[in-house]
């Protein structure tokens, strides 16, 4: 997708609406509305699309501080288009991620998912890490409440499947390890009761 550098769309919204405005003073507004309606189209792509396409290729490329500081440009979050504000808490909650601080990037994508996302492949995305997190925080009904409406969707991209894949095996062995250790309390229990039967007295000649 076409995207202009932001701090170049600074520039142009300056050198437009700036001129714009001392066009208009020098000779009239009509003269001055060519380049005042160009300054307002970028303003309003900055205002209502953000920075959250080149924060996205930021984190793609690792580069977590400078994704950080792009995003941070971001003037008014609530004001983004839907779609831009649903990236906009994503790309948050993976930068809470890369910071290992998992209660933030939960809130993220808690915001994330309410947004009600366009495709199966992003809730898939925003369902999995949320399973993962709550996995983590070893609580794992809502983990697999999570993965449960993960697995409703339709996914197609290749390493969401593989995640899904990978989350069902860590569902198995956990179940696997559960009932092993509920078959050895309840032999435990059994020996203990063995152990603790009654005497029997020895018969009297």
């Amino acid at each position: 997708m076409f995207s202009i550098n932001i701090y170049l769309k600074f520039a142009l919204i300056a050198l437009f609406l700036g001129g714009g405005i001392a066009l208009a003073f020098v000779y009239s507004f009509w003269y001055a509305f060519p380049l005042l309606l160009i300054g307002l189209f970028f303003l309003g792509s900055y205002i209502f699309l953000g920075t959250v396409q080149s924060s996205a290729q930021l984190v793609q490329e690792m580069n977590f501080v400078e994704a950080e500081k792009r995003l941070a440009l971001t003037i008014k979050p609530e004001w983004l288009y839907k779609t831009n504000k649903a990236f906009y808490y994503i790309i948050k909650g993976n930068l809470a991620l890369s910071r290992q601080d998992e209660d933030e990037a939960e809130t993220w994508f808690v915001k994330a998912q309410e947004m009600e996302l366009n495709t199966d492949d992003e809730k898939a995305m925003v369902g999995l890490q949320l399973a993962n997190i709550y996995a983590k925080k070893n609580k794992w009904n809502v983990a697999r409440m999570h993965f449960n409406e993960v697995k409703k969707l339709k996914v197609s991209q290749a390493p969401l499947r593989d995640q899904i894949k990978q989350f069902e095996q860590a569902f198995a062995q956990r179940g696997q390890m559960k009932h092993m250790r509920q078959g050895g309390h309840k032999n435990s229990n059994m020996q203990m009761r063995g152990r603790g039967g009654k005497r029997r007295r020895p018969k009297m000649r």
